[in-house]
């Protein structure tokens, strides 16, 4: 791995210590401290691209780190110097053989750590945008991949089962989207397919120019308007803040819980304002799906929350993996209340419901809890949309905006299938949870159509118990035998 010389491999380690020490304080064993949050900070933003996209993803694990640390990753932006100038023409070189360009600003407009974005015309006077990735990218993500695995490897059995599965899911998932992320043919892919299936969400998305995209370079149509954040020429241009939210936050709702594919990375560079009011959205490198199974699960989540449903509110945690179905029944009833609280609570604003969950998750670190790995980057999109929409509307809360969103469109979120809605509608009537259950399994034995689901942990819990079962059998089996 020919970008890790000895001085990085040594950062490389002190980062990934210092995060797994942090982790294993919240395990309750001893800690010592290897770096201050600055430090820590300081050390992320030197190794780079994919250090700094793993710490945002961090950012949203209060389970895993103290508030200091949190704030600090929170805050790492990979907003990095372009390209130095030897750099940028084996890139541009290597992109467009031919001229196809009559003018190409060299300074970019937007330089972050898989690309660099530049503002150009081609021949016929076509103004466009030009995403050029860096040089190397994809073999340092590689090798930092690599290194990534083999130091979790090495402290895995330090650890708990929970606590190292749920590290291993983070960087597992970590390394799929950011391996995707610097394949800018899979980029094109995503925008092609965001035109197509949101082209009725009122949401502008760039028009690729195909025959001039490679993998090391897309070509799309400029598109103007200001930052998200930039509530100066916002507030010149009479844009009103809560309708742009309001369309913000359906569109996510939309996008995460009724189709299933998600843009996972919509930070203000990333979203920008028309003087009409209409929201543009770029970069399509971070795109996550999630299975019909998942979206149901969390659709029951939401929903058994705002109604302080007990039961289905477990259910729907076990079903998304983020509770073991050896959970303690007492904590979770506790878990579920307190859950159950800050749903209620009309009062609370975005950043007061943050920190709640926040602490919530805190003291889930001696359960059977983990955060299942579609969970990971919708947990960072909704902290972003909250900071966002906390930056312009007085409690502001999305969660709760989310809700009457899925009352409106619940058919639509679980499926257009016939057998379904009518389930739907049985759900809203108020009968008691088992008689629902217990009238879908009868409907599901009379068609043929009962099916048992399990996710990873269940399977585990159950090969476990196997073996618990058979080892006693296994060992007087071998004594006779011997």
């Amino acid at each position: 791995m020919k970008f890790y010389k000895p001085s990085r491999v040594w950062r490389v380690f002190l980062f990934l210590l210092t995060i797994f020490l942090l982790i294993k304080k919240r395990d309750r064993f001893l800690f010592f401290k290897i770096q201050s949050a600055r430090e820590l900070g300081e050390n992320i933003n030197y190794l780079g691209a994919s250090y700094i996209k793993l710490a945002q993803v961090l950012a949203t694990r209060a389970d895993f780190f103290s508030g200091e640390y949190l704030e600090v990753l929170k805050k790492l932006h990979d907003e990095i110097p372009p390209m130095n100038e030897d750099e940028f023409q084996k890139v541009f070189k290597k992109s467009f053989k031919n001229s196809l360009f009559g003018d190409f600003e060299k300074t970019p407009i937007a330089s972050a750590s898989i690309g660099q974005v530049h503002k150009a015309t081609l021949t016929n006077g076509q103004k466009v945008a030009v995403k050029l990735r860096r040089y190397g990218i994809k073999n340092r993500v590689v090798s930092d991949i690599k290194i990534l695995r083999f130091f979790n490897r090495l402290f895995r059995p330090f650890f708990s089962d929970y606590t190292k599965n749920s590290i291993k899911a983070v960087i597992e998932e970590f390394s799929i989207m950011i391996l995707r992320e610097v394949d800018f043919t899979k980029e094109l892919e995503n925008l092609k397919r965001f035109s197509i299936l949101y082209k009725n969400s009122s949401v502008i998305f760039p028009t690729p120019f195909e025959r001039f995209c490679n993998e090391d370079a897309i070509v799309m149509s400029f598109e103007e308007g200001y930052r998200f954040d930039d509530r100066q020429n916002l507030k010149k241009s009479g844009i009103e803040f809560k309708e742009i939210m309001e369309k913000l936050v359906y569109f996510y709702t939309e996008q995460m819980l009724i189709e299933g594919y998600f843009h996972a990375d919509p930070h203000p560079g990333n979203l920008l304002i028309t003087d009409r009011g209409e929201l543009v959205l770029l970069d399509f490198g971070m795109v996550k799906k999630i299975s019909n199974l998942t979206r149901v699960a969390i659709i029951e989540l939401v929903k058994s929350a705002h109604e302080r449903d007990f039961e289905l509110f477990i259910t729907a945690c076990k079903r998304l993996g983020i509770i073991a179905y050896n959970a303690p029944e007492r904590q979770m009833a506790e878990f579920a209340e307190n859950m159950f609280e800050i749903f209620a609570d009309e009062n609370l604003d975005a950043a007061s419901m943050q920190q709640l969950a926040f602490e919530l998750l805190s003291s889930m670190k001696d359960l059977p809890f983990k955060l299942p790995q579609e969970a990971i980057y919708m947990l960072r999109v909704s902290a972003i949309i909250e900071g966002l929409g906390t930056t312009y509307i007085e409690n502001f809360n999305g969660v709760k905006d989310i809700l009457p969103i899925l009352q409106r469109y619940i058919p639509k979120a679980l499926g257009s299938n016939d057998k379904m809605i009518k389930l739907l509608k049985n759900e809203f009537t108020g009968l008691p949870l088992t008689i629902k259950r217990l009238k879908k399994v009868i409907n599901d034995l009379s068609e043929n159509a009962l099916q048992v689901h399990m996710n990873s942990d269940s399977i585990d819990l159950l090969v476990e118990k196997q073996k618990a079962y058979f080892k006693p059998i296994a060992r007087c089996t071998s004594q006779y035998l011997i």
